[in-house]
């Protein structure tokens, strides 16, 4: 069973920057199956994909609002995932979840179904 655990959200200015982090604990996926992704839940709206770091990690698909300006990574040594979030803007508020999968590669960003585990999410609030 994985764990999961994201920090890194804060309260930011519109055109500011954060890195999200997620701890992943317990069972931990192969290099080659395990696949991770972000995902983000606006005020009163469902969790919709934002980035996604396919099998082998060498692959990475975003939602639009994301593109050009997010990125995502892995640190394998230290088993942890990464959103680098730039120009952030009013509608980036939300929290954000992280999520691993090790049954399912793809380029699906959006796809939940894709993912075994979940963190509690961290709260990304940016004013304009």
């Amino acid at each position: 069973q994985v764990q999961l655990v994201e920090s890194g959200g804060a309260s930011v200015q519109a055109g500011g920057s954060l890195t999200l982090s997620c701890a992943a604990s317990g069972y931990t996926y192969s290099s080659s199956s395990g696949s991770w992704g972000w995902f983000h839940q606006a005020p009163g709206k469902e969790r919709e994909g934002v980035a996604r770091l396919d099998c082998g990690g060498s692959m990475a698909y975003y939602g639009d609002s994301a593109k050009g300006r997010f990125t995502i990574s892995r640190d394998i040594a230290k088993n942890r995932v990464y959103l680098q979030m730039n120009n952030l803007k009013p509608e980036d508020t939300g929290m954000y979840y992280c999520a691993a999968g090790g049954r399912y590669c793809g380029a699906n960003y959006a796809a939940r179904w894709m993912y075994d585990a979940w963190g509690q999410g961290t709260q990304v609030t940016v004013s304009s």
